[in-house]
């Protein structure tokens, strides 16, 4: 392969950090089995996750409350490649729940959103980064909140706490077994 030549190692580590959520199923299970996957993805070290947080549902497309996290990691890999990553982890774990997708309806077994990647501001057909209603949304503020509250947002020039403070009416979140279910 004259002529071509490999970096290796050469590549820098970005700060990124990941919204992971589930309303299915063992909802708290599904975040836990997509941190360890997540975890375990050569390019990708974990550096911190949050706690985990139960949200109601937004919207008229969900009907289940979601258990969230987020989790804060260094990687060498490029924004395309850490998608595909959180796009196979979603797989893998939809297909070691063995559900049908008929029977699934509106439900997300394991949902995986890059936030963050650094201050880079990108978008693509497949890919928006940071998340196009990071700000609107206190299911994914939250858990940022808790460890990453000084991050800029570089398309807002606002930092995570800031963009908490400015939520309108942001749905209802609670600590992981905190919620009182109403009878």
């Amino acid at each position: 392969m004259a002529g071509q030549r490999q970096l290796r190692g050469n590549r820098r580590k970005v700060r990124a950090y990941i919204g992971l959520g589930s309303n299915y199923g063992d909802r708290l299970g599904y975040v836990q089995q997509a941190m360890q996957f997540l975890k375990d993805v050569p390019g990708v070290t974990v550096l911190e996750c949050s706690s985990l947080y139960e949200a109601e549902p937004t919207g008229d497309l969900y009907d289940e409350w979601f258990v969230n996290a987020v989790a804060s990691i260094d990687t060498s890999l490029q924004p395309e490649e850490l998608l595909d990553v959180c796009l196979d982890i979603e797989k893998r774990l939809t297909h070691l729940a063995d559900v049908e997708p008929k029977k699934r309806g509106t439900s997300r077994i394991i949902d995986l959103d890059i936030l963050f990647y650094g201050e880079e501001m990108m978008e693509t057909d497949h890919l928006h980064i940071p998340h196009p209603r990071l700000h609107q949304r206190a299911f994914a503020l939250v858990p940022l909140l808790e460890i990453a509250p000084d991050v800029r947002h570089p398309g807002l020039e606002k930092t995570v706490a800031q963009l908490h403070e400015e939520l309108e009416e942001p749905e209802q979140i609670y600590l992981y077994g905190t919620r009182v279910e109403e009878t």
